[in-house]
Parts: structure tokens; C-alpha cells; sequence
């Protein structure tokens, strides 16, 4: 065989090869992509029932809306509070909507040692036994037996996501950060139901101690 011969061989082994590694580059970035998770940060809010919004604001009061959310039907309202315990209080506290059966207050981890209260670590919705706190609105205030919680590091997702991440509703699994302050976050709890939207949601100081923002985006580690 010519030396010609042999150099055209060694080009076509080499196209192939080139060519291997770009599909499967790609497939791969493909994947990479898919298994991103966006990422929503919050900061302290209430949720208010129909009650008590209108002990707080005033009979038939409607909330109003400026900024949808990113779950469906969810909306930051112009109207804040402030929350009161033993020890101080927090002013210009926003209210989310719509209103719900019963009100709550998610406030940070810090915001206990100025308020004076021990909210527990709970999924929102899970307020039984948790601390209580008064909200003050513009016509009222409410004393609220329990209501304050810190809110647990939780996925919103579907059905259908579930099934791709291979995960479950009230599933534990941890979450991988990427970036110059990244890391992992354990506890973090799967809330999986046809009407949610992808995201994972982490309060401002989880957020702020790994160096994440609203672009930011974490993958699932189980």
C-alpha cells in the first residue's frame, strides 16, 4: 500500500472519529441542558385568607396585582405589612396572591432573632403547630395563633417532569450548584402536581451563600 493510500485512510478513520465525537458532544450538551433546573429565590412574604385581609384592609378589600409569579395563577400584590413579635418587627412585607384558606407568614431564618419568635422549617401549607405572629395592614392587624414559618427548599414540577428526573411527589433529594461560591444544598423536597411549573425555589440567604440568581439554574443529585 502507497504512502499515499495510507495517509487517505488515516484521514477517513479521522473524519469518522471527528464526526463520533461531535453527535455525542451534542447528544450530551442535549442532556446537560434537560436536566437543568431554573431557579426562583424568595424573600419574606405573607399569603393572606379572605378573613383576615379584610380585617387588615378593609371590608370587600381586593388585593392588587403587579407581577405575575412563576406558578401558574400566583401574583405579587402592591400591598405590604409589617409582622410583629416579642422583640421587633419588619416593615414592607409583600403579600402574595391569590388569597388562601388560611393566612401565612414565610419569613428568613435571621428574621426570627429580630422578630423574637422560633418559626419551624415547613412546606408551605404545613402551618399547625408553627409559630404564631401579627401582620398589620393598612386599616388593621391580626394576631395569627400560628402562621410564621421558614420556609423548606422545595422543586415545583409536573407529573411528566417527575418521571424525567426519575423522582417522586414529597421526595428528598439534594441539588448540585455550580459556580465560584456553588455547592450542595440536601433537604430539598420534590412538590410534583399538574399545576405547577419547573423551578426550585430558595429563599435569599440559601441563594445569597451560593452566589445564585434569577438566570442561575441547579441540576438534581439523588
Amino acid at each position: 500500500m502507497s504512502i499515499d493510500n495510507v495517509e487517505k485512510i488515516t484521514e477517513l478513520i479521522m473524519d469518522v472519529i471527528r464526526e463520533k465525537n461531535l453527535v455525542t458532544s451534542g447528544a450530551s450538551d442535549t442532556l446537560d441542558e434537560d436536566l437543568n433546573i431554573p431557579v426562583g429565590i424568595s424573600n419574606r412574604h405573607i399569603h393572606l385568607s379572605r378573613e383576615d385581609l379584610e380585617i387588615c384592609f378593609g371590608k370587600d378589600y381586593q388585593l392588587t396585582p403587579i407581577k405575575d409569579l412563576s406558578q401558574p395563577g400566583q401574583f405579587a400584590c402592591k400591598e405590604t405589612m409589617t409582622i410583629c413579635g416579642p422583640k421587633g418587627s419588619i416593615e414592607n412585607v409583600r403579600v402574595l396572591g391569590p388569597v388562601r384558606k388560611e393566612s401565612q407568614v414565610e419569613i428568613l431564618a435571621s428574621d426570627n432573632f429580630k422578630l423574637g419568635i422560633k418559626a419551624p422549617l415547613r412546606i408551605s401549607g404545613e402551618i399547625a403547630g408553627s409559630s404564631p405572629i401579627t401582620i398589620v395592614g393598612s386599616k388593621g392587624s391580626k394576631y395569627l395563633h400560628q402562621g410564621a414559618i421558614v420556609a423548606a427548599r422545595h422543586i415545583h414540577m409536573t407529573e411528566d417532569d417527575a418521571k424525567r428526573f426519575g423522582v417522586r411527589n414529597g421526595q428528598i433529594v439534594a441539588i448540585e450548584v455550580e459556580g465560584l461560591r456553588g455547592g450542595t444544598y440536601t433537604n430539598v423536597v420534590i412538590r410534583a402536581n399538574d399545576k405547577s411549573r419547573l423551578e426550585c425555589h430558595l429563599d435569599t440567604e440559601e441563594s445569597n451563600a451560593m452566589g445564585l440568581n434569577s438566570k442561575s439554574k441547579i441540576r438534581i443529585i439523588k
